[in-house]
This record gives C-alpha cells, sequence and structure tokens, in this order.
C-alpha cells in the first residue's frame, strides 16, 4: 500500500512548517485550545483567514479551513501541518470533505449568466470545467463534448485564460464572450479560429479571482457536482468521466 505522490509533499511541507512555529517559541501554555490554535496561526501566516476551525480526526489536533487551504493545529498551538491527512484504513485525505464543500459551494454562486453550458435533455451529472481557449488539453476534451452529452454529462465551461500561459487568451476570451453568439464562438475558438475582436462587459476578472481563490492554476479543471476535483487523466475521457461520476454519485458523503 503506498501513500500518494500528493500527500507525501504536504507531509514535507507541513513538517517544514511544524518546525517553523516550534522555533518560534510560541508562549501559548496558558491560553485557551481554541485560543492558542488561533494565535499559532496568526503567527505563522499572518493574515491568513480562518473560515472554519474543527475538532479533526486527529486526535488533539484541529482542522483549520482557509479557502481550499488546510491546516491542522495542535489544540495548544505548538504543532502545526499544511495540507492533507492521509487516512491509510479508508485510503482519503481527511481534508478533502471540508476541500470539496468550499469548492461546492462557491460554484453554486456561479449564475448560468457567467457560464458556457453544454447540456443533454436530461442530463444525469453536471460538472464545471475551467478552461483557457489557447490550452491544448481544453481542445481536446472540447472536441469531445458531444461524447460527454451522449454520457448524460452536462458541462458547465468557465473562461480561465491563463495568459501567463498563453499571452492573448484573454482577449479571446473576451472575443467569445462579447459575440452574439457565444455557444458558435466557443465551438470555433476551440477548433483553432481566431474570434473576431469585440469588447463588452465580461465577467472574467470575476472568474479568474474565483478560481484562484479555489487553488486552481491549470486548466480544464474539472469538479464534480460534489465538489471533487476530478483527476485530468479521468476527466479527458468521456467514458472513464462517466463511470467516475457514477461512484461519486453512489459514494455516501464523508463527514469532514
Amino acid at each position: 500500500m503506498s501513500i500518494p505522490a500528493s500527500f507525501r509533499d504536504t507531509l514535507r511541507r507541513g513538517l517544514v512548517l511544524a518546525g517553523l512555529l516550534i522555533a518560534a517559541g510560541l508562549p501559548l501554555a496558558q491560553a485557551a485550545p481554541d485560543d492558542a490554535a488561533r494565535a499559532a496561526v496568526a503567527k505563522l501566516v499572518p493574515g491568513l483567514p480562518i473560515d472554519a476551525m474543527q475538532e479533526s480526526m486527529i486526535p488533539g489536533f484541529y482542522e483549520v479551513l482557509s479557502g481550499v487551504k488546510i491546516l491542522y493545529v495542535s489544540k495548544d498551538g505548538k504543532l502545526v501541518f499544511e495540507g492533507g491527512a492521509f487516512d491509510v484504513e479508508q485510503r482519503r485525505d481527511l481534508g478533502d470533505s471540508a476541500r470539496n464543500g468550499v469548492r461546492r459551494a462557491a460554484l453554486a454562486k456561479v449564475a448560468d449568466d457567467r457560464k458556457l453550458v453544454y447540456a443533454p435533455a436530461n442530463p444525469r451529472h453536471t460538472v464545471t470545467v475551467f478552461t483557457d481557449i489557447d490550452c491544448p488539453f481544453c481542445k481536446r476534451f472540447h472536441e469531445q463534448i458531444a461524447q460527454y452529452n451522449a454520457h448524460g454529462i452536462a458541462v458547465d465551461y468557465i473562461l480561465y485564460p491563463l495568459v501567463s500561459l498563453h499571452p492573448g487568451a484573454d482577449k479571446k476570451s473576451e472575443a467569445v464572450w462579447c459575440a452574439k453568439d457565444r455557444i458558435a464562438a466557443f465551438n470555433a475558438a476551440m477548433s483553432g479560429q481566431d474570434p473576431m475582436a469585440a469588447s463588452c462587459p465580461t465577467p472574467l476578472t470575476e472568474l479568474t479571482h474565483l478560481a484562484e481563490s479555489l487553488g486552481i492554476n491549470g486548466t480544464p479543471t474539472l469538479i464534480a457536482a460534489d465538489g471533487t476535483h476530478v483527476a485530468p487523466e479521468i476527466a479527458l475521457s468521456p467514458d472513464r468521466l462517466a463511470a467516475e461520476l457514477d461512484r461519486l454519485a453512489a459514494t455516501p458523503p464523508t463527514a469532514p
């Protein structure tokens, strides 16, 4: 049984964070547990907003949620680690449930008129896909849009141009958004045609802030209805994605 590489990486970061905190010599022994934990976070990461703090499944630790960032803080405020705590028996990251909830709540606030929607008549599943017009794998995903729809999967696209990787993608996204027929313009752009330049008020800045707040830094990024971040190798296969969405729908939600 192996521990996922992503968890090993967060564990290494967590050990570094814990070492920094211990070295800081926080005088928290007399503080109440909740106050001590909050003070530890404030000293280690000044200004980090705490969205939620709750008892974790790790004895003696709180789970602290800031956006999709998870910190585990000992009740005496002396130990902190970031990222994930892996339950070997259940083979899951204990922070997944909290992160999924954050993504689910954030995406529920995005109105349909901020998306490009491709849906079959009676969808069985709905996914949100952050996409970049100049991203090769985004184009590959969109080439299969009819197959996703045939599997009963509705796709809600959110335009997320990564200008650091694809200079000009923001202008193309703006042109698509401002086109008279956005769907037709998006289809053409994803097939390699440059959209006709156009300018109008767009939600692109708002949606970029949303993506960044959710820790999304690549495209395509696919989020299932329950907030699960689906791996790219699954997302790019209509058959595998349909099977994964069926599995997620049949899996009872796990308590944080």
